[in-house]
């Protein structure tokens, strides 16, 4: 039996639909660009108003909050150690989805960090949205597949 290991990149292309589905609910048509765009991730238009989201996930609880990066820190194996934060001008809104189901949209102008944010508390409250489905938990990788059972 196969089993499916839960990576970083499964877990992002999980947000992306979360958000894309809640934003379609919004009324808003969403694009999602061809190839990765460093600054945004989906296209939302609300009746002509295009709005660049860049969508987040975590499942970092600690002390009763969710700890969402915002920074990117490479996304390969060969990472020159350069730390890219989030620049609010060059996005309209972050969308987030955390381990529990709880999301968030949040205009740009109101992120309070470059690199980081803690979501769950007070501060950013007022642009949490309807839950989604919880993020499946990240699962290790089998140690051993005998793909000659399949198909027997």
């Amino acid at each position: 039996m196969f089993g499916y290991v839960w990576t970083p990149r499964g877990q992002g292309n999980l947000g992306e639909l979360s958000a894309m589905a809640w934003l379609t609910r919004a009324g808003a048509y969403v694009w999602k660009a061809v190839f990765d765009h460093p600054d945004y991730d989906l296209i939302a238009d609300f009746d002509g108003q295009l709005v660049r989201v860049q969508v987040k996930t975590s499942t970092c609880f600690r002390n009763g909050r969710y700890e969402l990066t915002l920074a990117t820190r490479g996304g390969n194996q060969s990472w020159s150690g350069v730390v890219k934060l989030l620049d609010a001008s060059r996005c309209d809104a972050v969308f987030a989805h955390v381990g529990d189901g709880r999301r968030w949209y949040i205009p740009s102008s109101e992120l309070g960090g470059s690199s980081g944010l803690l979501l769950g508390g007070p501060k950013y409250a007022a642009f949490e949205i309807e839950p989604g489905e919880p993020l499946p938990a990240r699962s290790p990788a089998p140690a051993q597949t005998d793909l000659g059972a399949v198909g027997r």
